[in-house]
């Protein structure tokens, strides 16, 4: 299967509460933010990538390069708000193109066939939604989202669906999963001790 038109959505909107706050994206990690890392294992499974932050955007645009896009739903309403954000910026600046992949910021490790595998396992499962999954646990934020839903997204989030994994069960979604060895590539870092850990397996090469 040919690589199928898509934009990668990294998800940044996120309080980072159990890392004291800030952005926890811009975190050294090997000599560079962890958002680095998930920028540079996105960047070739896509046909351009976006960043979902709030706040400034100059702060991210400028290092990075990459439009971003703010929630539109207020209140911090969680990654369905970003990814609803990431479907209208493809909407109104990339006609033509059905398809977002949102990865999580805080995930350094995601892998090169990502974008391939779920793609694959959506037209599989003949279900127009697929998400990612490890050692039996589904990461219902790293996934695949079709353009055309956007409209149906946007009334569940204004009628109060904050639960990824419900509104995508909802509609179907296919999931492919990925072994936890050596490392779990959705490896996410939400606390200090999770930094440091990620700081460990980067030196495994992998």
């Amino acid at each position: 299967m040919g690589r199928t038109p898509t934009i990668g959505l990294i998800l940044a909107g996120g309080l980072a509460r159990r890392m004291g706050g800030g952005d926890k994206a811009l975190k050294p990690l090997a000599g560079r933010p962890i958002l680095a890392h998930v920028v540079e294992r996105l960047r070739g499974q896509c046909d351009g990538l976006l960043l979902n932050a709030n706040g400034d955007p100059a702060r991210l645009a400028v290092v990075f390069g990459l439009p971003v896009v703010a929630d539109t739903v207020p209140d911090f309403a969680g990654p369905l708000a970003g990814i609803l954000a990431g479907l209208d910026w493809i909407a109104a600046y990339r006609p033509g193109t059905d398809w977002l992949l949102s990865v999580a910021a805080d995930t350094p490790f995601i892998p090169g066939d990502l974008a391939l595998r779920l793609h694959r396992a959506r037209i599989a499962a003949g279900t127009p939604l697929a998400c990612a999954a490890s050692g039996g646990q589904h990461h219902h934020a790293i996934g695949l989202w079709p353009v055309a839903l956007r409209d149906d997204l946007r009334r569940a989030l204004a009628a109060g669906e904050r639960k990824l994994g419900r509104w995508t069960e909802g509609h179907g979604v296919a999931v492919a999963e990925w072994p936890t060895e050596p490392l779990d590539p959705f490896f996410n870092i939400n606390t200090p001790e999770d930094l440091a850990e990620a700081e460990r397996l980067s030196t495994l090469g992998l």
